[in-house]
């Protein structure tokens, strides 16, 4: 049974939201920036509580950005104040459920869970060993032989012979003796296979085998075509992110999985090309890195509100 959150818990909770409440409204200041820095050191359930408001901030319905473009682009000053309305109520919906209710999410609930930027290792009873990635959830059913991925990314390990199921909104995955990788996305479900075989059993059409390199896309209409993969190269498992020859939208959208808070860029470094192996223990190294080798520059408001943008040339 969950317990309700105490008094104190609510205070913090209900803080996270009115600072979040600030922040969408757009009308937070730079003393606003450093305020909310001091907030957050003071206390680490500040940060938790902070992390879970802008969790729940994605998860809900936003504006649609074309019709916040249109209302702001018009002169009616009582249409951008109805707007601005609007955000704040959008920003608060979340923030009021995070304060009455403390995050009864599903993956609050899970067995297992990661936070933002958090990695674990943990074997299980029955000698099989799982890995969670950043913001990932699993429960464990070691009776049924079943895992259930709630959300985000796992690599399990079955070395005995009993065979073991994940569960996806999308389909199963039967592992034995075997080491599998899982993603779940929005609306797929990546599975790759590090060694041995599983047995996959999408929603929809026939069961299929995938092997070894192999790695396939399942979807709510079925499973997509198999593709390959390099096995050997280091990942999120080892603690590494890999870029060859990638655009650099795809790669920050990717490293944005593991810090919390706003990671943005000017859309005209999107198709600037990133080659290199990233550690993933420190993400604000990475952007250095990238600042270093590409003509950006990394502008911070506060830890977690980072902007890049294209280097001005000077002289």
């Amino acid at each position: 049974m969950r317990t309700a959150p105490s008094s104190e818990a609510r205070e913090v909770a209900r803080a996270a939201a009115q600072w979040l409440a600030l922040f969408e409204s757009g009308e937070a200041t730079d003393a606003d920036h450093a305020r909310l820095q001091t907030w957050l050191n003071s206390h680490s359930s500040h940060e938790n509580a902070w992390q879970k408001a802008q969790l729940l901030r994605q998860r809900f319905c936003e504006l649609p950005p074309a019709l916040a473009m249109a209302t702001l682009d018009r002169a009616d000053p009582a249409r951008r104040a109805a707007l601005k309305r609007m955000l704040g109520v959008a920003a608060l919906v979340p923030a009021a459920w995070l304060i009455s209710r403390q995050l009864p999410l599903d993956v609050w609930r899970a067995d297992l869970h990661t936070g933002t930027g958090e990695r674990k290792k943990l074997p299980l009873a029955d000698g099989s060993s799982l890995q969670l990635n950043t913001d990932s959830a699993v429960n464990v059913d070691l009776a049924a032989r079943q895992l259930t991925l709630v959300r985000g990314e796992m690599a399990f390990q079955v070395s005995g012979s009993a065979p073991l199921t994940i569960r996806s909104p999308y389909g199963r995955i039967t592992v034995s003796g075997s080491e599998v990788c899982v993603r779940l996305d929005e609306r797929t479900c990546q599975v790759a296979v590090v060694s041995g075989a599983v047995q996959l059993q999408p929603l929809q059409g026939p069961g299929l085998t995938l092997h070894a390199g192999q790695r396939i896309s399942l979807q709510a209409s079925g499973a997509g075509p198999i593709g390959t993969f390099d096995a050997m190269l280091p990942d999120w498992r080892s603690g590494v992110l890999m870029a060859q020859n990638q655009p650099l939208g795809d790669f920050l959208r990717e490293l944005g999985r593991y810090r919390s808070g706003l990671l943005r860029w000017d859309p005209a470094l999107e198709t600037l090309r990133v080659t290199g192996s990233f550690r993933l223990d420190n993400t604000d190294r990475v952007l250095t890195l990238l600042a270093a080798s590409l003509p950006l520059d990394v502008q911070s408001r506060t830890r977690y509100w980072v902007t890049l943008v294209p280097r001005k040339n000077i002289g």
